[in-house]
């Protein structure tokens, strides 16, 4: 536990910690890797960094999605077509580490991370400049090991909380993770909405009221006005699909990373402004 206290804190923490010290919302994109290949996710990351986003989640492409929407399959299925794997993902990320220290989560299903070997991804994803991983379908009580791997290469373990979960697991789920606590505003799977969840500021308190690690919410939120709804009550705001979304419809055009930076700088600005 010692040892633990006196590891690295890694670009995640130190990036909320920082927007503590400013009295600032935190803003993190959701972008799926290699949508329209892995190029495009060098600039973009360049380009979000530079537009105000705080975090950068890079959807690892997998072909059995289990909580992504129609949206954020699509991006997927493109990454796959585009050829990315894990480790060109990660080579993509040393590139980016060239230029930019924006922290970076890998959003992954365990399958992919176990069929490399969980101590040799970890390591990997580590060395390459990855800060945290959000492993979608591997639930707490079995990521001991996990958990002690992450550590060792300063890794945050990211876990998320759902509307659905009961109090008494949502205490157990929020005690183990590191980093930021992923407050999904819905139940369902990942997708634009029209509106903010109206019970958003009674559930972040259940959830702070268990740890101190900060509250990032996503799931729906598509525009800046609800960008900055989500922000009164959320340490972050989480934005995938809405991006995801303008990344198919400019995916063919010269004028992508351009085109897409100026609407994630809208969301940016709507989040900085509280």
């Amino acid at each position: 536990m010692f040892r633990d206290k006196l590891r690295r804190m890694n670009r995640i923490e130190e990036r909320f910690a920082q927007l503590r010290r400013d009295g600032k919302k935190g803003f993190i994109v959701y972008i799926g890797a290699g949508d329209p290949n892995l190029a495009a996710t060098r600039e973009l990351a360049l380009a979000f960094d530079k537009a105000g986003v705080d975090i950068l989640e890079l959807g690892v492409p997998f072909s059995d999605p289990l909580a992504d929407g129609l949206v954020n399959q699509l991006a997927a299925q493109r990454g796959l077509e585009s050829k990315t794997t894990p480790p060109k993902l990660l080579e993509t990320i040393a590139t980016i580490r060239k230029k930019s220290q924006i922290p970076i989560v890998l959003y992954i299903y365990f399958n992919l991370i176990h069929r490399i070997g969980m101590e040799k991804f970890i390591r990997d994803a580590a060395k390459a400049g990855v800060d945290g991983l959000l492993a979608l379908d591997l639930p707490p009580e079995e990521s001991d090991n996990y958990e002690a791997l992450m550590r060792k290469s300063s890794l945050c373990h990211i876990y998320l909380v759902a509307p659905t979960t009961p109090d008494d697991r949502m205490k157990f789920i929020v005690k183990r993770g590191s980093g930021f606590i992923y407050y999904i505003s819905r139940e369902g799977v990942t997708g634009m909405q029209s509106k903010v969840s109206s019970n958003l500021a009674s559930q972040v308190a259940k959830i702070r009221a268990h740890t101190k690690l900060p509250v990032a919410v996503g799931f729906g939120v598509s525009n800046p006005q609800q960008a900055q709804l989500v922000a009164q009550n959320a340490d972050a705001v989480v934005v995938g699909s809405a991006v995801v979304n303008q990344i198919a419809e400019n995916g063919k055009s010269k004028e992508l990373v351009k085109r897409v930076g100026k609407f994630v700088k809208s969301l940016a600005d709507a989040v900085k402004g509280i």
